[in-house]
Protein backbone atom coordinates (compact mmCIF):
# COMPACT_ATOMS: atom_id res chain seq x y z
CA UNK A 1 0.00 0.00 0.00
CA UNK A 2 2.65 2.18 0.66
CA UNK A 3 4.70 1.86 -2.68
CA UNK A 4 1.53 2.45 -4.29
CA UNK A 5 1.30 5.45 -2.55
CA UNK A 6 4.49 6.81 -3.81
CA UNK A 7 4.09 5.44 -6.87
CA UNK A 8 1.00 8.08 -7.12
CA UNK A 9 2.57 11.05 -5.29
CA UNK A 10 5.51 10.17 -7.71
CA UNK A 11 2.76 10.61 -11.00
CA UNK A 12 1.17 13.42 -10.62
CA UNK A 13 4.57 15.39 -9.25
CA UNK A 14 5.49 14.07 -12.67
CA UNK A 15 2.25 15.33 -14.06
CA UNK A 16 3.04 18.70 -12.34
CA UNK A 17 6.81 19.34 -13.36
CA UNK A 18 5.68 18.35 -17.30
CA UNK A 19 3.02 20.59 -17.26
CA UNK A 20 5.12 23.27 -15.56
CA UNK A 21 7.76 22.80 -18.23
CA UNK A 22 4.59 23.01 -21.32
CA UNK A 23 3.36 26.04 -19.68
CA UNK A 24 7.05 27.77 -19.80
CA UNK A 25 7.69 26.66 -23.41
CA UNK A 26 4.73 28.31 -24.41
CA UNK A 27 5.12 31.03 -22.80
CA UNK A 28 9.02 31.19 -24.44
CA UNK A 29 8.09 31.00 -27.91
CA UNK A 30 8.06 34.91 -28.54
CA UNK A 31 11.79 35.22 -26.66
CA UNK A 32 12.47 32.00 -29.15
CA UNK A 33 11.58 33.77 -32.21
CA UNK A 34 13.38 36.99 -31.47
CA UNK A 35 17.16 35.58 -29.84
CA UNK A 36 19.65 37.68 -30.19
CA UNK A 37 18.26 40.87 -30.87
CA UNK A 38 20.47 44.33 -29.60
CA UNK A 39 17.98 47.15 -29.06
CA UNK A 40 19.92 50.18 -28.43
CA UNK A 41 21.49 52.51 -31.21
CA UNK A 42 25.16 53.27 -30.06
CA UNK A 43 25.86 55.32 -33.17
CA UNK A 44 26.31 58.64 -30.85
CA UNK A 45 27.69 58.47 -26.94
CA UNK A 46 29.16 61.00 -25.31
CA UNK A 47 33.10 59.39 -24.11
CA UNK A 48 31.60 59.52 -20.00
CA UNK A 49 28.96 57.15 -21.03
CA UNK A 50 30.56 54.59 -22.88
CA UNK A 51 31.93 52.42 -20.21
CA UNK A 52 28.10 52.23 -18.38
CA UNK A 53 26.53 51.81 -21.84
CA UNK A 54 28.60 48.97 -22.88
CA UNK A 55 28.14 47.15 -19.48
CA UNK A 56 24.75 47.28 -19.91
CA UNK A 57 24.63 46.20 -23.15
CA UNK A 58 26.58 43.38 -22.09
CA UNK A 59 24.49 42.25 -19.97
CA UNK A 60 20.99 43.33 -21.81
CA UNK A 61 22.16 40.86 -24.43
CA UNK A 62 22.33 38.12 -21.90
CA UNK A 63 19.17 38.96 -19.94
CA UNK A 64 16.23 39.20 -21.47
CA UNK A 65 17.56 39.70 -25.07
CA UNK A 66 19.97 36.97 -25.01
CA UNK A 67 17.61 33.94 -25.03
CA UNK A 68 20.01 31.26 -26.59
CA UNK A 69 22.75 32.06 -23.98
CA UNK A 70 20.48 31.70 -21.20
CA UNK A 71 19.55 28.10 -21.93
CA UNK A 72 23.45 27.76 -22.67
CA UNK A 73 24.08 28.68 -18.95
CA UNK A 74 21.11 26.77 -17.75
CA UNK A 75 22.41 23.82 -19.73
CA UNK A 76 26.00 24.61 -17.74
CA UNK A 77 24.42 24.89 -14.79
CA UNK A 78 22.21 21.44 -14.74
CA UNK A 79 24.59 19.27 -14.73
CA UNK A 80 26.16 20.25 -12.05
CA UNK A 81 24.45 22.71 -9.85
CA UNK A 82 27.11 24.03 -7.60
CA UNK A 83 27.95 27.63 -7.62
CA UNK A 84 31.78 27.42 -7.88
CA UNK A 85 32.07 24.86 -10.20
CA UNK A 86 29.20 26.31 -12.75
CA UNK A 87 30.70 29.97 -12.74
CA UNK A 88 34.30 28.09 -13.18
CA UNK A 89 32.65 27.39 -16.54
CA UNK A 90 30.90 30.63 -17.16
CA UNK A 91 33.92 32.62 -16.67
CA UNK A 92 35.81 30.34 -19.07
CA UNK A 93 33.05 31.28 -21.58
CA UNK A 94 33.33 35.07 -21.01
CA UNK A 95 37.20 34.23 -21.61
CA UNK A 96 36.96 32.64 -24.97
CA UNK A 97 34.54 34.74 -25.83
CA UNK A 98 36.09 38.08 -25.18
CA UNK A 99 39.00 36.99 -27.43
CA UNK A 100 36.85 36.37 -30.61
CA UNK A 101 35.41 39.28 -29.99
CA UNK A 102 37.84 41.56 -29.73
CA UNK A 103 39.31 39.95 -32.49
CA UNK A 104 35.97 40.40 -34.78
CA UNK A 105 35.93 43.93 -33.80
CA UNK A 106 39.64 44.73 -34.73
CA UNK A 107 38.86 43.45 -38.06
CA UNK A 108 41.30 40.26 -37.73
CA UNK A 109 38.74 38.13 -37.98
CA UNK A 110 35.45 37.64 -39.84
CA UNK A 111 32.80 36.28 -38.28
CA UNK A 112 30.42 34.65 -41.07
CA UNK A 113 26.73 35.05 -39.34
CA UNK A 114 25.30 31.98 -41.39
CA UNK A 115 28.11 29.70 -40.01
CA UNK A 116 28.31 30.89 -36.26
CA UNK A 117 24.95 31.03 -35.15
CA UNK A 118 23.64 27.59 -36.56
CA UNK A 119 26.86 26.22 -34.74
CA UNK A 120 25.83 28.39 -31.22
CA UNK A 121 22.66 26.62 -31.68
CA UNK A 122 24.03 23.05 -32.01
CA UNK A 123 26.30 24.25 -28.84
CA UNK A 124 23.28 24.10 -26.93
CA UNK A 125 21.59 21.17 -28.05
CA UNK A 126 25.24 19.28 -27.51
CA UNK A 127 25.36 20.74 -24.22
CA UNK A 128 21.86 19.79 -23.21
CA UNK A 129 22.41 16.23 -24.74
CA UNK A 130 25.48 15.87 -22.73
CA UNK A 131 23.28 16.16 -19.48
CA UNK A 132 21.17 13.54 -20.71
CA UNK A 133 23.70 11.22 -21.02
CA UNK A 134 25.98 12.11 -19.36
CA UNK A 135 25.29 12.26 -15.35
CA UNK A 136 28.62 13.50 -13.39
CA UNK A 137 30.56 16.65 -14.85
CA UNK A 138 33.36 15.33 -16.83
CA UNK A 139 36.75 17.16 -16.66
CA UNK A 140 37.43 17.74 -19.95
CA UNK A 141 33.87 19.76 -20.26
CA UNK A 142 35.84 23.16 -19.29
CA UNK A 143 37.93 23.11 -22.49
CA UNK A 144 34.18 22.22 -24.91
CA UNK A 145 32.83 25.14 -23.25
CA UNK A 146 35.80 27.51 -23.31
CA UNK A 147 36.00 26.04 -27.42
CA UNK A 148 32.14 26.90 -27.42
CA UNK A 149 32.99 30.38 -25.80
CA UNK A 150 35.08 30.82 -29.13
CA UNK A 151 31.95 30.67 -31.46
CA UNK A 152 29.93 32.61 -29.14
CA UNK A 153 31.99 35.38 -29.27
CA UNK A 154 31.76 35.69 -33.00
CA UNK A 155 27.86 36.14 -32.14
CA UNK A 156 28.60 38.11 -30.05
CA UNK A 157 30.62 40.13 -32.51
CA UNK A 158 28.45 39.82 -35.60
CA UNK A 159 25.31 42.02 -33.30
CA UNK A 160 27.81 44.49 -32.66
CA UNK A 161 28.94 45.08 -36.01
CA UNK A 162 25.17 46.05 -36.74
CA UNK A 163 25.74 49.14 -34.41
CA UNK A 164 27.66 52.24 -35.19
CA UNK A 165 30.58 51.66 -32.55
CA UNK A 166 32.60 54.78 -30.97
CA UNK A 167 36.05 54.78 -32.59
CA UNK A 168 37.14 55.93 -29.20
CA UNK A 169 37.53 53.69 -26.31
CA UNK A 170 37.59 50.77 -28.16
CA UNK A 171 39.31 48.72 -25.06
CA UNK A 172 36.94 50.22 -22.64
CA UNK A 173 34.14 49.34 -24.68
CA UNK A 174 35.08 45.83 -25.12
CA UNK A 175 36.28 45.19 -21.61
CA UNK A 176 32.87 46.59 -19.83
CA UNK A 177 30.62 44.61 -22.75
CA UNK A 178 32.15 41.28 -21.29
CA UNK A 179 31.87 42.39 -17.94
CA UNK A 180 28.57 43.09 -18.71
CA UNK A 181 27.94 39.56 -20.22
CA UNK A 182 29.91 38.14 -17.24
CA UNK A 183 27.41 39.53 -15.29
CA UNK A 184 24.38 38.81 -17.00
CA UNK A 185 25.57 35.15 -16.63
CA UNK A 186 26.36 35.41 -12.96
CA UNK A 187 22.73 36.31 -12.67
CA UNK A 188 21.30 33.69 -14.28
CA UNK A 189 23.35 31.41 -12.02
CA UNK A 190 22.51 32.72 -8.68
CA UNK A 191 18.69 32.72 -10.08
CA UNK A 192 18.94 28.95 -10.52
CA UNK A 193 20.86 28.15 -7.72
CA UNK A 194 18.56 29.92 -5.33
CA UNK A 195 15.12 28.44 -7.17
CA UNK A 196 16.77 24.84 -7.94
CA UNK A 197 20.12 24.11 -6.79
CA UNK A 198 19.92 24.98 -3.69
CA UNK A 199 16.99 23.13 -2.52
CA UNK A 200 16.92 19.76 -5.08
CA UNK A 201 20.66 19.34 -6.12
CA UNK A 202 20.97 16.65 -3.45
CA UNK A 203 17.62 15.33 -3.75
CA UNK A 204 17.67 11.21 -5.28
CA UNK A 205 15.61 12.91 -8.09
CA UNK A 206 16.96 15.56 -9.18
CA UNK A 207 18.74 14.22 -12.24
CA UNK A 208 15.37 12.04 -12.95
CA UNK A 209 12.59 15.03 -12.70
CA UNK A 210 14.79 18.15 -13.07
CA UNK A 211 17.80 17.55 -15.38
CA UNK A 212 16.52 15.28 -17.75
CA UNK A 213 13.39 16.99 -18.68
CA UNK A 214 14.64 20.30 -18.62
CA UNK A 215 17.56 19.26 -20.63
CA UNK A 216 15.16 17.73 -23.13
CA UNK A 217 13.40 20.92 -23.76
CA UNK A 218 16.29 23.34 -23.55
CA UNK A 219 17.58 20.38 -26.90
CA UNK A 220 14.44 20.60 -28.50
CA UNK A 221 13.71 24.86 -28.78
CA UNK A 222 18.50 24.93 -29.63
CA UNK A 223 17.38 22.30 -32.24
CA UNK A 224 14.62 24.18 -33.49
CA UNK A 225 16.93 27.31 -33.90
CA UNK A 226 19.63 25.26 -35.74
CA UNK A 227 16.94 24.15 -38.31
CA UNK A 228 15.77 28.21 -38.53
CA UNK A 229 18.80 29.32 -38.91
CA UNK A 230 20.41 26.75 -41.45
CA UNK A 231 17.66 27.23 -43.51
CA UNK A 232 17.23 30.79 -42.76
CA UNK A 233 13.66 30.34 -41.93
CA UNK A 234 11.14 31.11 -39.40
CA UNK A 235 9.06 28.30 -38.43
CA UNK A 236 7.05 29.96 -36.30
CA UNK A 237 5.90 32.46 -38.72
CA UNK A 238 5.32 30.06 -41.44
CA UNK A 239 2.93 28.31 -39.75
CA UNK A 240 1.00 30.86 -38.49
CA UNK A 241 0.64 32.11 -42.13
CA UNK A 242 -1.08 28.41 -42.96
Amino acid sequence: MQDLRQHTIFYRNSQRMWLFILVGVICMIPFIADAHIVPYDLSKLSKTDVAFIYLKLGYTHILPNGFDHILFVLGLFLLNPKLKSVITQATAFTVAHSITLGLAMKGIITPISSIVEPIIALSIVFVALENIYTSQLKPWRILIVFAFGLIHGLGFASALRELSLPKTDFFTSIIMFNIGVELGQISIIVAAYLLVGHWFKNKTWYRQRIVIPISLVIAVIAFYWTIERVFEVNIINKLAGL
